[in-house]
């Protein structure tokens, strides 16, 4: 209890930090230097205090209220998130490049440089913002893989896997998405559905009905299902017991047999990588989801977490499948995630051991998605070497 006091208490620190610097720094360089005028100063300032305020009342938003109220909150918080990052992204661009040329600028254009610096950015973050949400609001691409695993039984020669991760019904998806995506799953007739975290961002009390839909997700070999650090934050135990009346199966470092014509692999699950910062009983552990199987056996190993794979490699995992960074989202946020992360979308290799990250199927604060599609996966799974029948 004491760490996860002390990471809750960190995060928020370094938050807001980030949110009043960066909103400082903005309303600096975009409103107060161009020198405007009044009123229209004091009315640009006024407008972006107000938005920037929105992000410090969206968790309390989301927890308390249900999201037909939470999204007069969610909605302006997200799209002031989005929009800053962009125009930080510009700002920083620009004065790096009038940094280094300054020497060469006239002193005597005066109000010219932060008025043309200003419209240039605002014009760069508008078109960003522009392409991000139109991203953001096609639906999720199918993305297909193949994998050959050197374990996988013959006779499962085929054997298909589609997963969805990130979701996040909320106060920004609801039901509708919800209900789009389960049509869009149940039309490719998949062998097995993995659901990899962050199914949503709320409590149970709220988000019940939004969540309903899942109930209709239909596999001949199960839909099971694994935690997310935001299914943490919304309350893990009460969620794990309604996913359960949804028809899925949790997965909490144990394993499961799944059989087809004679053969079989092992399929895993793990708590969220940081579970363990909401007390005992919770966290990831490998060892313990593996325990008791046949080296003979191939193991498929669900986690949300990405950086559950080094552990996984450690235990002979032959497949993991993640969620969680959501493909970085917004470019260039990737280069952050890839730093702090290492794995960001598609398909890694370690020793015998193989990684699918994917950018996940919904989206994550901002309505905004940039060289970072939504997705659903869909994994076919065959053995390492090809049948003779194959190559013929």
């Amino acid at each position: 209890m004491v760490r996860r006091t002390v990471a809750i208490t960190a995060v928020a620190a370094v938050a807001l930090t980030v949110l009043v610097a960066g909103s400082r720094y903005l309303a600096n360089r975009l409103i107060f230097e161009p020198e405007l005028g009044e009123p229209v100063t004091t009315v640009l300032f006024g407008a972006f205090v107000v938005l920037a305020l929105t992000p410090l009342l969206l968790g309390l938003a989301e927890r308390l209220a249900p999201p037909r109220f939470a999204r007069w909150i969610a909605w302006p918080a997200n799209l002031f998130l989005g929009l800053a990052f962009y125009l930080l992204i510009g700002l920083l661009a620009a004065d790096s490049t009038l940094l280094l040329v300054g020497a060469a600028i006239d002193t005597d254009l005066g109000l010219a440089v932060p008025r043309s610096r200003a419209f240039v950015v605002v014009a760069f973050a508008a078109i960003a913002v522009g392409l991000a949400m139109r991203s953001a609001a096609r639906p999720p691409r199918l993305a297909k893989h193949e994998i050959r695993l050197g374990r996988w039984p013959a006779a499962l020669e085929g054997f298909r896997i589609v997963q969805i991760s990130d979701v996040h019904i909320g106060a920004m998806l609801d039901s509708r998405f919800a209900r789009s995506i389960v049509d869009r799953v149940n039309a490719l007739e998949p062998d097995l559905i993995a659901v990899t975290g962050d199914l949503v961002d709320g409590p149970v009390k709220h988000l019940r009905d939004e969540v309903r839909p899942f109930r209709d997700l239909r596999a001949p070999h199960g839909v099971y299902f694994v935690t997310g650090n935001h299914d943490y934050y919304s309350g893990a135990d009460p969620w794990l017991a309604e996913v359960e009346t949804l028809g899925m199966r949790p997965l909490r470092n144990e394993r499961v047999t799944i059989s087809r014509d004679g053969a079989h692999f092992e399929l895993a699950g793990v708590d969220d990588h940081r579970g363990d910062l909401f007390g005992p009983g919770h966290g990831e552990d490998v060892p313990k989801a593996v325990e008791g199987r046949s080296p003979d056996d191939a193991v498929v190993l669900l986690a949300h977490d990405p950086s559950t794979f080094p552990a996984a490699v450690k235990e002979g995992v032959d497949l993991q499948l993640s969620g969680h960074t959501h493909g970085g989202q917004i470019w260039p946020f990737n280069l952050l995630v890839r730093a702090a992360v290492g794995f960001v979308a598609g398909h890694y290799r370690r020793g015998g051991s193989q990684l699918l990250v994917s950018n996940g199927t919904g989206y994550w604060g901002p309505p905004m998605r940039l060289r970072a599609p939504a997705e659903i996966l869909e994994i076919t799974l065959r053995p390492a070497q090809e049948s003779a029948a194959d190559a013929a």
